[in-house]
């Protein structure tokens, strides 16, 4: 699913150093799953939980999970959802929000049927629709939840990879308080195996993988500017 921030491109890079110590008897917990990028390449069956903040989102995808299949949205159809989400379902309004928008920036405008630079015809809805339904397909054991992460149960000695927003990213500037999250990591770290991405980290952290890539969410804070930036993957 694109999703502003996915991990979808190094998802395979950083689970062989997150899963390295993984039994089964251990949970697998995302308090920030969002677009289910790295969730659905968890190569072994066990205990997943998948948490998002965002309802739209969750609702989304339990009822995917549960064999819903979304239909086709006009642009119409498009800014009625955007400016009237209390009329609809919330899976719908997920959907809506995220499938039915370019980049799987959230409500950032209509992406349908478009012609191409070779005078073809590319389908962004019906394109998104394969990519999740592949998506849920391995997913059959995921526990979904909906809540802030500060609020989330995690089982005693989890593993735990967080992808929160990244600091300093135009997308969600003034949004998460970046501070609070840092201390919720120690906190939890002493009874969990925690991992996080991110751009930095405060000098406690150690950063243990990193690969450059191009993304539109850069380091510079310029959304879909595709700039290069080093994603690294800390622990504590």
């Amino acid at each position: 699913m694109k999703y502003m921030g996915s991990k979808s491109r190094i998802a395979k890079d950083i689970l062989r150093i997150i899963l390295k110590d993984y039994t089964p008897d251990k949970w697998y917990v995302e308090p920030f799953a969002g677009g289910m990028n790295t969730i659905d390449k968890f190569s072994v069956d066990g205990r997943i939980i998948a948490n998002d903040s965002n309802l739209y989102l969750i609702e989304m995808w339990r009822c995917i999970l549960n064999g819903w299949i979304p239909e086709k949205v006009d642009r119409e159809m498009y800014n009625d959802i955007r400016d009237n989400k209390e009329k609809y379902p919330p899976n719908l309004v997920g959907w809506v929000g995220f499938n039915c928008s370019y980049s799987g920036k959230y409500f950032g405008g209509f992406a349908g049927e478009t012609k191409t630079k070779i005078n073809t015809v590319r389908d962004y809805q019906k394109e998104a629709i394969k990519n999740v339904l592949k998506q849920a397909s391995k997913m059959k054991n995921v526990i979904l939840t909906n809540t802030d992460y500060l609020l989330l149960d995690i089982p005693f000695k989890s593993i735990v990879y967080c992808d929160p927003p990244y600091e300093g990213t135009t997308e969600y500037k003034d949004k998460f308080n970046h501070n609070t999250f840092w201390d919720w990591v120690r906190q939890i770290s002493k009874s969990h195996q925690v991992f996080i991405s991110e751009y930095k980290a405060p000098p406690d952290f150690k950063c243990i993988w990193s690969k450059k890539v191009n993304s539109s969410l850069s380091a510079n804070g310029k959304v879909g500017s595709n700039k290069e930036s080093i994603e690294k993957l800390f622990t504590i």
